[in-house]
Formats: C-alpha cells, structure tokens, sequence
C-alpha cells in the first residue's frame, strides 16, 4: 500500500467517525453555513464538532503550514482529503474571507508577527473578516481610491468610506487598502493594513439588494487609529498585495459556477412535471443537458488552474477565466432554476417556496458579475494578460 492509499484509508476512517449526519446533509440555504467569529452562534452542536475537529487537525486550510495551526497536507493529500469529504457530503467546516482571500496573502506578504497574530485564528474561525476595497468613488478603478492613512509616529489615522463591503456588520476584523502617499502615482501609494471592527472610529450601515438581503456594507473610518504593526508587508506596496489577494478572491467567487453540489439533471426531475421519468419540455431537457456539460468543462479546467498553481506557476491572469465564466454559469444556473420550477418560483415568501429560496437566489446572481471586479473588467485582463490583444 503506498503512502497516499494509507493516507486514504485512514482519512475515510477519521471521517466517518468524526463527521456528523447533519452534516452530510445538502445546505438549505446560506444561514447553513459556518462563518465563525467571536459573534457565531452556532445552529447546532453538531455544527460547533465538526469545525472544531476539523480544525484541531488544520484541515480547515489542509496545505497551510502547521506551525501556523493549518494541517500541512501536500496537494495530492489535500486532493484526496477533499474528494472523501465529497463521499459522504460532506459540509464545508467553515466558510471564510481568511481562509479564501487574506491568508494566502499574509503567508507570502505578511510578517512573522502578523502570520502568528491572525493565521491560527483564521484557521480555527476564531475571527471573521471582510473586505475594504471599493469605494464610492472606486469601484472598477480601484486604484483611484482616496481613503487616506496619515503617519502618526507609531500608528496610521484613518478617514474615509469604503461600499460593497460584504459582511462588514457581522465582521471582527477587516483587511483594508488606503493611501498612505498622494504625490506618489496612484499605484504606487496604496498600503495594505489590518484593523479590529470594533476599534473607535468604525462604523457600518448595511445596503439591502432587490433579493431582500444585506450582505453589503457601507464602512466608514473617522479618525480611525491603526498602530504599525498592523501595515501588511511595505507602505506603498499594497497594490502588489491587493493584486495578488483578487486573484485568491476571484477564484472563490467562480466556484459559484459549481452550484451547490446537487446536479441541476436530478433537481429538475425532482420538480419539473414529468412523465414516464421524462421531463416535457424537450427545450428545458436540451438546456439542462447544455449546462451540465459547460458546468463539467469549467470543473476540468478549475482543477487544471489549481494544479499549475499548485506547481509553482501561481493563478494570475486565470483568476479572470474563471470568475468570469463561474459567474456566468451560476446566473445560468438560476434561470434555468426559475424555468424548472415555474411560477412556483416567483412566491416570495412561505414555506412552500423556502422563504422565496430560488426568486431571492436568482436576484443575487446578477451581483456577480460585479463583485471582485466587473465581467468587462475581467475580460479586459483576459484579453491583455492571456490572449496578449493590445490595449485599444
């Protein structure tokens, strides 16, 4: 037996006995997830178990090292760890913006005081973060943003606004991009600091979208006070950070592309009128068809971009594919959702229609394509960066 059949073995094994039934179950809707926090309340204990055995072995973030709390399994042991989660269904432990967009950066950026200070609580979900990127005034030319850091000696004085801040009011922490230089171009004066959403000076009002919902925060920082050691590498260097974050952040966001783990086939026949184990509609059949194959190529090729990643050649401009194409194929997802399901879609609220699940859904996917950086900007950095089209 070679060592990743004993590893293998032994992971089905400990999962077997450690993973709850409930948590092998389909996530009913986004209050099924585990968001961690020093604010979480739990659903149930069997919720609380299983991020805490998964994270007592680090396999929360399964290749980060272990000396920062994370399991330090290869890619192949992280591969198989992952598809015998898949197995028996598994839930993600936890869902988490430290896990997918700032602790990939703080382990190639970050100093050994902030990767001690703020990973091993990442991994644990310990602490819950967001995102201040986008500003009112900078959205899809996030370089131009204005949200300035003024150098106090021994801290940073912080005032501006950022928008589109998901989950800021129920956040503990935020990884934040702000000018600390104005003469300099505007690229180059952009710092990456850290700072506690409960800090004086920090204040959040949520922006509720036509699903219902309010994800989104507007976050404002009035005399804001952030001591140095929380700046994230060199000042004036946030932009090569901020960079390198969005491409983590953009492949988050195309797995959206994957659905929920249910094929959209068995969905369809679980709903859709049908007759002798046929749905009617042959058009619906011949679109349901479609998208299982463009949903199965874009796994393919999400696999083939993590495994070059994976060897050294990092995700760049890949990023863009993905988070483009993943949009567009969750939003297709959603039509084809409202189609199956009819005029039963449309009921906002009620038991029957799970509180509107699949209409409030569907409202929410067209704000993909405009987090983590527009469709047109991600086809734009494809054209320049991957097809090598000139500017103009």
């Amino acid at each position: 037996m070679s060592d990743l059949d004993q590893f293998r073995d032994e992971t089905r094994a400990w999962l077997g006995e450690n993973c709850p039934a409930s948590m092998r179950e389909p996530m009913r809707n986004e209050s099924d997830a585990c968001w961690g926090g020093r604010g979480f309340k739990f659903k149930s204990d069997d919720q609380r178990h299983w991020l805490e055995r998964m994270a007592a072995r680090g396999w929360t973030t399964p290749t980060w090292p272990q000396e920062y709390g994370g399991g330090g399994l290869s890619k192949d042991e992280a591969r198989i760890l992952k598809e015998e989660m898949a197995l028996i269904n598994a839930r993600n432990p936890l869902m988490s913006f430290g896990i997918s967009m700032l602790g990939p950066m703080l382990l190639k950026y970050g100093s050994e005081e902030l990767k001690q200070q703020h990973i091993p609580d990442i991994v644990h979900g310990r602490i819950r973060w967001c995102q201040g990127y986008s500003e009112p005034g900078a959205g899809s030319d996030l370089a131009g943003l204005q949200t300035r850091a003024d150098d106090h000696g021994d801290h940073y004085l912080v005032n501006g606004q950022k928008v589109w801040t998901s989950y800021a009011d129920q956040a503990d922490w935020c990884f934040c991009l702000v000018r600390t230089d104005f003469d300099a171009p505007k690229h180059l004066g952009i710092s990456f600091i850290l700072f506690d959403m409960t800090w004086p000076g920090v204040s959040t009002k949520p922006i509720k979208l036509i699903s219902g919902s309010s994800p989104f925060c507007e976050t404002f920082m009035d005399d804001l006070k952030v001591p140095k050691n929380q700046l994230v590498g060199e000042a004036g260097k946030g932009w090569t950070y901020a960079k390198y974050l969005l491409t983590h952040e953009r492949e988050m966001i195309s797995e959206m592309g994957l659905g929920s783990g249910e094929a959209l086939s068995a969905l369809a026949m679980e709903y859709a009128p049908s007759t002798g184990g046929q749905l009617k509609d042959g058009f619906l059949r011949a679109e349901i068809a479609s998208h299982e194959i463009d949903m199965a190529a874009f796994m393919a090729t999400v696999q083939r971009v993590q495994h070059e990643a994976k060897a050294g050649g990092g995700v760049g401009a890949a990023s863009s594919t993905l988070k483009y194409y993943g949009t567009e194929l969750n939003k297709d997802r959603m039509e084809l959702l409202l189609n199956i399901h009819g005029s039963d879609a449309l009921e906002w609220e009620g038991q029957f229609a799970n509180n509107g699940k699949i209409a409030r859904e569907w409202l929410r996917s067209k704000a993909n394509s405009i987090e983590g950086g527009t469709s047109e900007v991600q086809l734009n950095i494809v054209s320049k960066h991957i097809l090598g089209l000139p500017d103009k």
